[in-house]
């Protein structure tokens, strides 16, 4: 596969290489397990275990539940981790990419051009045969010493990013689309935040329309298909949002990979019902 994505297949060989990328495991879920006990039951051989929560967020507030963290705490903790912006690096999670993608977007966001997600993640790194080694984390690299020419700084900030002004005018004049399951989106039900609903006038596209039963992610042409069946195409105006700004950089990537680059919310649902004043729609269907 291309890039945004590596396959099993190509991961092995790069790990085999004299100088492999290094691999990012991001494994997270909401109420289940913790992502550093799964990590170390099993991981790829030399990955790092990064935590969402402390690494790849700051701490929720008035800004959502998992808003953006300090660019200087996350460069830290990625050259903690051995990122420099002259080494590939690989994201994994557990499975289908919905919270290494928040990885992907970050270091892209941050100044790094060589940033892709293990398609079908770890599941499917086991389910082939590779070899699985275990224990807790162990970041390869420390912080200190002095800085060098490609230490990453996380100095520079190129992703659009979307605030809660500019998500409710995108939802009116051009394309938002909320990554959460149709019935969040529908507010049917709502295991997580206080309100139920969805901007008003924003499209559902659950991230799992991106990928397949095994979570790997789709073929570019059914990609497209499926996207442009949401009036998403080349040239659109097109954002996405979530519940608090995790799983919406699947969407992101997803529309990455078939070349549309999308805006993010980061601070998605849970920063949009911080204030009663914002309208809450509820329906199957925008509005």
């Amino acid at each position: 596969m291309s890039a945004p994505f590596v396959s099993v297949d190509e991961l092995r060989t790069e790990l085999a290489a004299d100088e492999p990328p290094i691999v990012l495991d991001i494994r997270w879920s909401l109420g289940g397990a913790p992502g550093n006990l799964e990590f170390a039951a099993g991981h790829v051989p030399g990955a790092v275990y990064v935590d969402l929560d402390s690494d790849l967020a700051d701490p929720p507030g008035s800004r959502g539940r998992h808003p953006l963290p300090d660019p200087q705490r996350f460069a830290t903790a990625m050259r903690r981790a051995g990122v420099a912006l002259d080494r590939r690096v690989v994201v994994t999670d557990g499975c289908d990419g919905a919270f290494a993608a928040r990885a992907w977007w970050l270091l892209r966001h941050h100044g790094h051009d060589d940033v892709r997600l293990l398609d079908g993640g770890f599941a499917a790194w086991r389910e082939s045969g590779g070899e699985v080694a275990t224990g807790g984390r162990a970041a390869p690299y420390s912080d200190d010493g002095p800085p060098t020419e490609h230490r990453f700084t996380a100095d520079v900030a190129r992703s659009a990013v979307l605030d809660a002004d500019s998500a409710a005018a995108l939802a009116r004049d051009g394309v938002l689309l909320d990554a959460r399951a149709p019935a969040r989106y529908a507010g049917e039900v709502e295991p997580v935040d206080t309100a139920a609903g969805h901007i008003p006038g924003a499209i559902n596209a659950p991230t799992a329309m991106a990928v397949d039963a095994s979570g790997r992610f789709l073929d570019r042409d059914e990609l497209v298909r499926r996207y442009a069946d949401l009036d998403v195409a080349p040239g659109a105006a097109v954002g996405a949002y979530c519940g608090s700004g995790v799983t919406a950089t699947h969407t992101v990537l997803a529309l990455h990979s078939i070349g549309i680059e999308a805006a993010l919310y980061p601070g998605s649902w849970s920063e949009w019902i911080s204030d009663p004043a914002r309208p809450i729609a509820t329906s199957s269907k925008p509005g």
